[in-house]
C-alpha cells in the first residue's frame, strides 16, 4: 500500500488530475452550500442551485393549462424547457439554501385563462408564496384536494379569479399561513344616491362558500390577514361572529370579510382579538349594536361598518380612539349618537358618520382634524348650518352631509375646498340656489345635490366643472327649461340625473362628440314630449331612465339598433303606442302604463326583470326556454290577454315574481307552477277566467310567500302540500268555486298573515286543530285559543318592514301584496298589507269587528287586554251574560257596537260607551244610556234565520302618517246558516277604511 508522501512524488496522467479537479470543485460547492444556512455567507448568494427538474416540468404542466389571451399581461415567454425555471418569470427559487425547489410563484394580474386550477400546481411542494390573483379560471371550483400538500406556504392569494366553491379542506392544514385572500371584487350599481345594489349583473352562483368560518381558522394560529370579501358565509347564521372569535386566532391583525351575507350581532366578543388593526364588514346584514369594547382595540386603524342594518347608541369613546385612522359607519340608519370634540392629535383620515340617524351638534372642533381627507356628517334633530371649520379642512377630497336638521345655504367656504373630487349634500334641509361658487371645484368628479330643497336654475357655473363624471341634482325643486345639449360641454361626464324636479328638458343641438361617453341617464318627470334625439349617438348608454314624461308614438327603431350596451330600461308612464323589440344584452325593462298593443316585445335570454303592466297587450312570449329562460321578475297585469298560460313558463328557472293579474286567461294553472319550482316567491292569477282544480303535488323546499288566486273560477279542494310552502305569508283564494272544509291544516303554516277564502263553497265544521277540540263549528262560543294560534300575526321585530312586500334586491324594487275583501257589501282592494295584528296578545290592535256571525256565550273579559282598542264590533250574534267590567278600563275604546246579541244585566258606566245604539236589540239590558231602569228580569231574544254569506274580518288600524294608516289582517267567508237581522238597523262603525 503506496502512502501519500509516495503519490506526491509522481507526475500524475491529465485524466487523473481532471478528475480530481471535479471532485474537488463538487466537494468545495457542497461545502458553500452547507455553509449557506448563514445568512452572510456570501459564497451561496453567488452559486445557487439551477431549478430542479421536477420543478420545471410543473410549472411546464401549470404553463399549458394557461391560454393567453390580448388582455394577457403575462406571456409566459420566459417559461421554456431546457432553461432554468428559477429564473422564469413570476418565479422564485431557493432562498438562503439554493436548493432548486420553487419558494414563491406570483402571476397576479397576469390577467389569464383557464379551465381550472391545474393539479401540476400541488406538486410544488416547496411554495412559500402562492398569488395567482385577477387570473381567469372560468368560474370552475376550488380544487378539492392539493392544496394539503402545501404545507409551507405563508401567502395564497386567489383572490379575483373566477372560482367558485367550498373552501377546500386542505386549506385548513396549512398552518403556517400568515395572509389568507379569497376575496372577489363586487360590482356596485349606481343608484342615484351611492352605490348599493350589490352584484347586480352577476351570476350568483359564482360564489366561494365556507358554511363554518370557525372551522376555517381553527388550526391558523398564525394567520395575521384574512380576506374574504364575497365569500358565502350565509350558512353560518347568527353564529358567525362567536365562531370566528372561538377559533385559535390571536395575532389575527385584519379582518375583512365585506359583503359575505352575513347576518345577525356583532359580538363583543370580537375585541378579544387585542391584536386587530382592520375590522371590514361593509355591505352585510348585520343588525344589534356596535360593541362598545371596540374602543379598547388599541391597535385598530380601520373600523369600517358601512351599509348594515346596524342600530343603537354608537360608542363616542371610538371616536375618541387616538390611533383610529378610518371609521365609517354610513348607511346604517338606525345607529344614533354624536360626534365628540375631537383633538388636534387624532389621527383621523377617514370620517363617514353620513346618512345614520346622528344627531346633536357637529362641533367646531372638526376642524382640528388637519389630516382628515374624507369627512361625511349627520344631524337628525339638531338644526344647525356646517360649521365653517370645515373650510379650513383643505385637503378634503370627500365631503358629504346628510339629515333634515342641516340648514340654511350651501355655505361660501365651500370654494376653499379645491381638492374636492366629491360633494355631496342628499337627504338633508339644505335649501337655495346653487351657487356660482360651486364651479371654483375644478377637481370635482362627482357633484351630488339631491333630495334636498335647492331651488331655481342650474347655475352656468357648473359647466366648467371640466373634470366631473357624475352629476346629480334629482329631487329637488330646480326650475327652468334645460338643454341636454348643455352637459355635453363636459367631456367625461358619464352619468346624469336631472329627474324629479320642475325643469322642462328639451334636446338642444347636439355637436359634441361627448355624448357618447353617457353610461347613466335619468330624466324622469323632466315634463319632455318629445324621444330626445341626442340618444342616438349614446352607444354606451346602459341605464336610461325616461319614465313620468309625456312622450308619444313610437320607440325609435335607431334606438335597439344604437343601444347594444343597455342593461336598464324605465319609459314606464308614459305614451308610447309601439316598439316591438328589446336589446340583446339587456337585463330589466319597465314598459308599465303606457298604450303599447299587440304581443308583448321578445326578449332576449338573459332578460331578468320585464314589466309590462296596465298597458294592452294581446299575447306574451310562448317560448319561454329560449325568450325568458332567464327572467326573474314578470309582470304583465291589467292587460289584454287571452288564452292559456303556457306550460314553458316553468322553463324561466329562475322566475322569482309572477304578475298575470287581471287579463283574459283561460283554461287550468300549469300544475309545474306551482309543484316544479323553488324559486318562485310570489305568484299573482287574480281576476281571469282559470279553470280546474289546483294542483295538489308542491314540494318540500316551495318558497312562496304570496298566493292569489282570487276572482277565477278554480274549483275542487284546497292542496293539502301548502303545508310545505312555510314562507307562505299571503294566500287569496276568494271569489272561486272551491268546495272544502275549512283549512283549519293550515294553521301550522309559520308565517301565513292573511288569509281570504270568501265566495267560495267551503262547508262543514272548523276542527280541533283550528280550536282545541273536536266538533266545534263556526257557531258557539268566542275561542280565545284560537285567536292566540295566530303568532305570525302578532307584534314584529323594529327590523321588520311593516308592509308586507316581496323586496328586488336585484334591481331595488318593491313588489306590495295586495288583497281584496268584500266589507259590508263594497269590494275594496287594498294595496298594502301590514304585518301587525294579535287578538289576546295582539298588542297594536285598534279594530275588531266579529258581527254577523253566531257566536254564542259570554263576552271574553279577556278583550279588556287589548289597551289599543279604538273600535269594537261584535253586533249580530247569539252572544249572552253581562257585559264584561274589563272593557271599560279601554281607554282608547270610542266605538262600541253589541246590538242585537241576547245580553243581559247592566251597561257598563263609561261616559265613552254611553251611545244607546250600541245596544240596541238586547232586551235584557239596563241603565244609562237605555231608559229601562234596571230590574233582576232578563229577557232574552230571538230571531227568524236565513241562509246567509258570513264576513268575519279582523282589522288592525295603524297609524302611517300622513297617508295610508290600515292593515286587513284576515278575511274568511263561509256559507252556513245564520239568523237574520234587521238590515234597517245595522249599525257601521267603520266610516272609511282607506285614507287618502
Amino acid at each position: 500500500m503506496s502512502s501519500p508522501i509516495a503519490i506526491g512524488r509522481h507526475e500524475p496522467p491529465p485524466l487523473l488530475v481532471l478528475h480530481l479537479l471535479i471532485h474537488l470543485l463538487l466537494g468545495f460547492q457542497q461545502l458553500c452550500y452547507s455553509l449557506g444556512t448563514h445568512s452572510n455567507n456570501r459564497i451561496t448568494a453567488a452559486m445557487p442551485l439551477p431549478c430542479l427538474p421536477d420543478q420545471a416540468a410543473a410549472l411546464l404542466r401549470l404553463k399549458r393549462s394557461f391560454t393567453i389571451t390580448n388582455d394577457s399581461e403575462c406571456t409566459l415567454a420566459s417559461w421554456r424547457a431546457g432553461t432554468d425555471c428559477c429564473r422564469w418569470e413570476g418565479v422564485r427559487c431557493g432562498g438562503a439554501n439554493g436548493d432548486g425547489r420553487v419558494r414563491s410563484l406570483d402571476l397576479a394580474r397576469c390577467f389569464l385563462e383557464s379551465a381550472a386550477i391545474d393539479p401540476a400546481l400541488f406538486d410544488l411542494t416547496s411554495l412559500r408564496y402562492l398569488n395567482l390573483a385577477h387570473n381567469d379560471f372560468n368560474g370552475s371550483e376550488l380544487p378539492a384536494t392539493g392544496f394539503e400538500r402545501l404545507k409551507h406556504l405563508t401567502h395564497l392569494n386567489l383572490s379575483d379569479a373566477s372560482i367558485q366553491g367550498k373552501i377546500p379542506v386542505g386549506i385548513r392544514h396549512l398552518t403556517n399561513l400568515v395572509s389568507l385572500d379569497l376575496s372577489t371584487t363586487f360590482y356596485l350599481v349606481d343608484q342615484d344616491d351611492h352605490f348599493r345594489s350589490l352584484d347586480t349583473w352577476s351570476d350568483p352562483s359564482w360564489w366561494v362558500v365556507e358554511p363554518n368560518i370557525g372551522s376555517l381558522v381553527a388550526n391558523l394560529s398564525s394567520l395575521r390577514e384574512l380576506y374574504l370579501g364575497r365569500v358565502d358565509l350565509s350558512d353560518n347564521g347568527e353564529d358567525w361572529c362567536t365562531a370566528l372569535t372561538n377559533s385559535s386566532t390571536p395575532q389575527l391583525q385584519v379582518l375583512s370579510l365585506r359583503h359575505c351575507r352575513l347576518f345577525g350581532p356583532i359580538c363583543t366578543s370580537l375585541s378579544s382579538i387585542h391584536s386587530l388593526t382592520e375590522i371590514n364588514l361593509q355591505y352585510n346584514g348585520l343588525y344589534g349594536p356596535v360593541p362598545d369594547s371596540f374602543a379598547d382595540l388599541h391597535f385598530l386603524r380601520v373600523l369600517d361598518l358601512a351599509d348594515n342594518d346596524l342600530e343603537g347608541l354608537f360608542p363616542k369613546r371610538i371616536l375618541q380612539n387616538r390611533n383610529l385612522t378610518t371609521v365609517h359607519i354610513s348607511y346604517n340608519t338606525n345607529i344614533y349618537g354624536s360626534l365628540p370634540n375631537f383633538s388636534p392629535v387624532s389621527s383621523l383620515t377617514t370620517l363617514i358618520v353620513s346618512s345614520t340617524n346622528f344627531s346633536g351638534p357637529i362641533p367646531s372642533s372638526i376642524g382640528n382634524l388637519k389630516s382628515l381627507n374624507e369627512l361625511g356628517v349627520a344631524t337628525n334633530d339638531f338644526r344647525q348650518e356646517l360649521p365653517s371649520s370645515i373650510g379650513q379642512l383643505t385637503s378634503l377630497k370627500l365631503l358629504e352631509a346628510t339629515g333634515a336638521a342641516i340648514v340654511g345655504t350651501i355655505p361660501s367656504w365651500i370654494a376653499n375646498l379645491t381638492s374636492l373630487v366629491l360633494l355631496r349634500f342628499s337627504n338633508c334641509g339644505l335649501s337655495g340656489p346653487i351657487p356660482s361658487s360651486i364651479g371654483n371645484l375644478k377637481n370635482l368628479t362627482r357633484l351630488e345635490l339631491y333630495r334636498c330643497n335647492f331651488y331655481g336654475t342650474i347655475s352656468p357655473h357648473i359647466f366648467n366643472l371640466t373634470h366631473l363624471k357624475v352629476m346629480y341634482l334629482h329631487s329637488n325643486n330646480l326650475t327652468g327649461t334645460v338643454e341636454l345639449s348643455s352637459f355635453w360641454k363636459l367631456p367625461h361626464l358619464f352619468s346624469l340625473n336631472l329627474s324629479g324636479n320642475r325643469l322642462t328638458i328639451v334636446d338642444g343641438d347636439v355637436n359634441s362628440s361627448h355624448v357618447n361617453n353617457m353610461n347613466i341617464l335619468r330624466l324622469a318627470s323632466c315634463n319632455m314630449s318629445k324621444f330626445p334625439d341626442a340618444l342616438r349617438h349614446m352607444s354606451f348608454i346602459q341605464y336610461l331612465d325616461l319614465s313620468d314624461n309625456k312622450i308619444p308614438g313610437a320607440i325609435p327603431q335607431w334606438a335597439w339598433e344604437t343601444w347594444s350596451q343597455l342593461v336598464l330600461l324605465n319609459i314606464s308612464h308614459n305614451k308610447f303606442s309601439s316598439g316591438n323589440a328589446l336589446p340583446v344584452d339587456i337585463e330589466s325593462v319597465d314598459l308599465s302604463f303606457n298604450q303599447f298593443e299587440g304581443p308583448i316585445p321578445t326578449p332576449a335570454p338573459d332578460l331578468a326583470s320585464l314589466d309590462c303592466s296596465n298597458n294592452q297587450f294581446s299575447s306574451m312570449p310562448f317560448n319561454f326556454s329560449y325568450q325568458l329562460s332567464g327572467i326573474c321578475y314578470f309582470m304583465a297585469s291589467r292587460n289584454n290577454l287571452s288564452g292559456e298560460i303556457p306550460s314553458s313558463i316553468c322553463d324561466a328557472r329562475s322566475l322569482v315574481l309572477l304578475d298575470l293579474s287581471y287579463n283574459n286567461l283561460s283554461g287550468s294553472i300549469p300544475s309545474c307552477l306551482i309543484e316544479n319550482t323553488n324559486s318562485l316567491s310570489a305568484l299573482n292569477l287574480e281576476g281571469n277566467q282559470l279553470t280546474g282544480k289546483l294542483p295538489h303535488n308542491i314540494k318540500k323546499g316551495c318558497a312562496f310567500e304570496e298566493l292569489d288566486f282570487s276572482k277565477n273560477s278554480i274549483e275542487g279542494q284546497l292542496p293539502r302540500s301548502l303545508v310545505e310552502c312555510r314562507d307562505l305569508q299571503v294566500f287569496d283564494i276568494g271569489d272561486n268555486q272551491i268546495s272544502d272544509t275549512f283549512p283549519c291544516w293550515m294553521s301550522v303554516l309559520p308565517k301565513l298573515q292573511v288569509l281570504v277564502l270568501k265566495s267560495n263553497k267551503f262547508f262543514g265544521m272548523v276542527g280541533p286543530f283550528c280550536f282545541g277540540r273536536a266538533k266545534q263549528f263556526f257557531f258557539g262560543t268566542l275561542p280565545i285559543k284560537w285567536f292566540k294560534t295566530f303568532k305570525s300575526m302578532m307584534v314584529k321585530s323594529s327590523d321588520e318592514s311593516l308592509s308586507m312586500e316581496n323586496q328586488y334586491s336585484r334591481f331595488s324594487q318593491t313588489y306590495q301584496f295586495t288583497a281584496a275583501i268584500t266589507y259590508k257589501g263594497y269590494d275594496v282592494t287594498f294595496s298594502k298589507l301590514l304585518r301587525t295584528l294579535s287578538i289576546g296578545e295582539l298588542a297594536l290592535l285598534r279594530g275588531l269587528n266579529m258581527s254577523h256571525n253566531t257566536l254564542t256565550g259570554p263576552i271574553p273579559s279577556q278583550l279588556g287586554a287589548l289597551q289599543e282598542l279604538e273600535s269594537l264590533d261584535l253586533s249580530s250574534n247569539d252572544l249572552s251574560g253581562e257585559i264584561p267590567q274589563e272593557l271599560a278600563q279601554l281607554n282608547f275604546l270610542s266605538v262600541l257596537n253589541l246590538s242585537y246579541n241576547a245580553l243581559v244585566g247592566r251597561i257598563l258606566d263609561s261616559p265613552q260607551l254611553s251611545n244607546n245604539l250600541s245596544y240596541l236589540g238586547n232586551i235584557g239590558l239596563c241603565g244609562f244610556p237605555l231608559s229601562k231602569e234596571c230590574s233582576n228580569m232578563t229577557m232574552l231574544s230571538s230571531h227568524p234565520s236565513e241562509e246567509k254569506h258570513v264576513d268575519v274580518i279582523l282589522f288592525l288600524f295603524v297609524g302611517l302618517g300622513v297617508g295610508i294608516g290600515f292593515a286587513v289582517i284576515i278575511v274568511v267567508t263561509w256559507g252556513i246558516r245564520i239568523k237574520k237581522r234587521s238590515q234597517d238597523n245595522r249599525f257601521s262603525f267603520w266610516k272609511k277604511v282607506l285614507c287618502m
